[in-house]
């Protein structure tokens, strides 16, 4: 009785809706490190042996040019490893952001210039290392390119040239806006034959080739697929234009082609894919010794 008495007094059971647990913050993962990372595997930034790619090897001793020098990697690269730097581009302001750089890093003689490279106010022979990356395929006539910059370099001297590959070009086609491919951005699209043969035809001697960065090319999808859905259409040169805060889409690429890399397999998948869709190929040349200077 008394039980009885008690379990109707006694309230009801009451369901408690508990909070999901919220997932802790995963860190941000940036697509330009990971790329740095991808090119280290690629032989790019060997900081210990001073090469700037495997087979360019930059010494106190070398003056380095570098024609169209963007952001300046290779013109800190070369910083870093005691040479004298001459870099030139379009933009002013890449070209004074670079200098401060320069000239916080350097006791070496150094020039930075404002300059389409046709031609640049510069002597013949004035390197003895010549860069000239992801430019030629934004010139009109690469051919008196060309000849400018293996008149700048010295007899002997090493060039370090790279364009887009074909595939991701013509992949990016149905992807990227219609400026993408007019002037002064890429007018110009080089299967590996013909970049060959605007090396050699101007008069160097190639030495090495390669063709990396299958990262990139779907990297730089997901970038224009990102930029339609937010309405813009980029201007300028558009991997500067890949900074914090990154965006979804190339960021979980970043954190995917990431834990890939961590695989015990990552790097032998990451160069079949390479193989398969390089982003850019690149040329390692030298202006023979017996070059005479052209004008």
């Amino acid at each position: 009785m008394i039980r009885r008495l008690l379990a109707r007094f006694r309230p009801a059971p009451v369901a408690v809706s508990l909070p999901e647990p919220t997932p802790a913050p995963r860190d941000t993962v940036s697509p330009r490190d990971v790329g740095l990372r991808d090119a280290v595997l690629d032989g790019w930034f060997l900081g210990d042996s001073g090469e700037l790619l495997k087979g360019f090897a930059i010494t106190a001793y070398d003056t380095l040019l570098d024609v169209g020098c963007g952001e300046g990697v290779a013109t800190l690269f070369a910083v870093r490893q005691g040479a004298s730097v001459i870099f030139t581009d379009s933009e002013l302001d890449k070209v004074r952001d670079l200098a401060r750089q320069v000239e916080a890093q350097s006791r070496q003689s150094n020039l930075g210039l404002v300059s389409n490279s046709l031609p640049l106010p510069l002597a013949d022979g004035c390197a003895s290392k010549v860069v000239c990356m992801e430019v030629l395929e934004h010139i009109d006539q690469p051919e008196p390119f060309m000849a400018e910059l293996v008149r700048m370099g010295r007899p002997g001297a090493q060039y370090l040239l790279s364009v887009p590959a074909p595939i991701g070009e013509h992949l990016q086609k149905g992807i990227a806006p219609a400026s993408y491919y007019q002037s002064p951005n890429h007018v110009q699209i080089y299967t590996a034959e013909r970049f060959a043969a605007l090396v050699e035809d101007a008069g160097l001697v190639i030495e090495h080739r390669q063709a990396n960065g299958f990262f990139w090319v779907m990297g730089m999808i997901f970038f224009w697929a990102g930029e339609r859905a937010a309405g813009r259409d980029p201007a300028g040169a558009v991997r500067d234009r890949i900074q914090e805060p990154f965006m979804p889409l190339m960021e979980s690429w970043a954190r995917t082609w990431q834990d890939l890399l961590d695989q015990p397999e990552g790097l032998a998948i990451k160069q079949t894919l390479d193989r398969f869709m390089p982003k850019s190929q690149v040329i390692i040349a030298r202006k023979p010794l017996d070059a005479g200077q052209t004008s």
